[in-house]
């Protein structure tokens, strides 16, 4: 299976802004870091295999959702949380880790601030019928710094709650959300809708 350079650490020419427009983060020394506005990867997927590194910025005087808050949406969709959660000892539905508002990760797998931490993602999209209605909703496992945050979980809806369509290919999206987090190495790896339903044995 090839690997899908989404960021090779030198330019952001496989990304855009929502609107389309040329992304405003900064790039340096391999690493970009959220400046202004959402960006969106023009590789665009159905199910995939997800690799990237964040690191969430040192800000003691803030707390909450103001502490190192970004996030990665799936297909555009599907929020995994990127926050300052270190040292919680029971991770709830808005901490780094969780589908934001729908899944709370399993275990807090965080590190301290300013120190990189990974995402892999195994996501399967949705499954419609002849019609084109969805049989079976999406579904992820989420491993975070290589320890299985959430297993299997279903996604029903978007986090954005004016997303309508959610059976078409979609791309990744990072947010911006006024915190200066860090994104580096981040690849994806399409993986097949169905393995096959033929056995010959040797």
């Amino acid at each position: 299976m090839e690997k899908v350079i989404l960021f090779d650490g030198k330019d952001l020419n496989g990304w855009t802004q929502e609107n389309g427009d040329a992304p405003l983060w900064d790039v340096r020394d391999g690493i970009m870091t959220v400046t202004r506005k959402h960006i969106v990867s023009k590789e665009v997927y159905q199910d995939a295999w997800i690799h990237l590194e964040f690191r969430t910025p040192f800000m003691p005087d803030a707390s909450g959702q103001k502490r190192g808050n970004s996030g990665v949406f799936i297909q555009g969709r599907y929020e995994i949380q990127v926050l300052d959660s270190y040292g919680f000892e029971i991770p709830g539905k808005g901490d780094c880790g969780a589908f934001y508002n729908t899944h709370a990760p399993l275990v807090n797998a965080c590190k301290p601030p300013m120190e990189w931490q990974m995402y892999d993602i195994v996501f399967r999209s949705p499954r419609t019928d002849a019609q084109g209605q969805i049989t079976e909703y999406a579904r992820a496992t989420v491993f975070q710094n290589g320890i299985p945050v959430l297993n299997n979980v279903e996604l029903k809806c978007s986090t954005k709650p004016m997303e309508v369509d959610l059976t078409s290919p979609g791309p990744l999206m990072l947010q911006d959300h006024l915190n200066p987090v860090s994104y580096r190495n981040i690849w994806m790896i399409h993986l097949p809708l169905k393995g096959s339903d033929q056995y010959e044995p040797g």
